[in-house]
């Protein structure tokens, strides 16, 4: 942060408070002292998801939530690792500094995850979301599981 008195690139942070949106942050110039005040604008750039039918709609990660939760349904699946799946999911979507993601690379990220957590949730999740039509569908995404297993 360049010093407003002397141009002095280098200065310390004496004391930082968050405020609406914002950080307020009292600094001093190392080089002559000087203090100044300098606010930080936290940015936050909402992730939209692509969906199969082209309509576009902010990622929601209670939606996702629930999803998971239904693919568990009677499985020994805590909600706290469903919640911290979403978040490490939603967290790597945001780093990739993409404002807009498909519904598909969610849905892969998703069953990538959730394969090495519970099989049965991994293919009632992929069953609605490959929208299985039929048996051979189950009997195929059940044989790769027992080949990679």
């Amino acid at each position: 942060m360049k010093c407003p008195e002397c141009g002095c690139e280098d200065s310390k942070v004496i004391d930082s408070r968050p405020t609406e949106n914002k950080v307020r942050r009292r600094r001093e110039c190392i080089q002559c002292g000087f203090r100044f005040t300098t606010y930080e604008i936290i940015e936050d750039i909402p992730l939209m998801v692509i969906k199969k039918d082209n309509s576009i709609e902010p990622f929601d990660r209670q939606k996702l939530v629930d999803r998971l939760c239904r693919a568990t349904v009677k499985r020994p699946v805590k909600l706290e690792t469903l919640e911290n799946m979403v978040d490490e999911i939603a967290a790597e979507l945001k780093n990739t500094l993409q404002r807009e993601v498909t519904s598909e690379k969610i849905g892969e990220l998703v069953l990538h995850r959730l394969k090495d957590i519970d099989a049965v949730a991994y293919i009632r999740f992929a069953s609605v979301y490959k929208d299985f039509n039929d048996v051979e569908s189950f009997v195929k995404i059940i044989s790769e599981l027992k080949e990679n297993g």
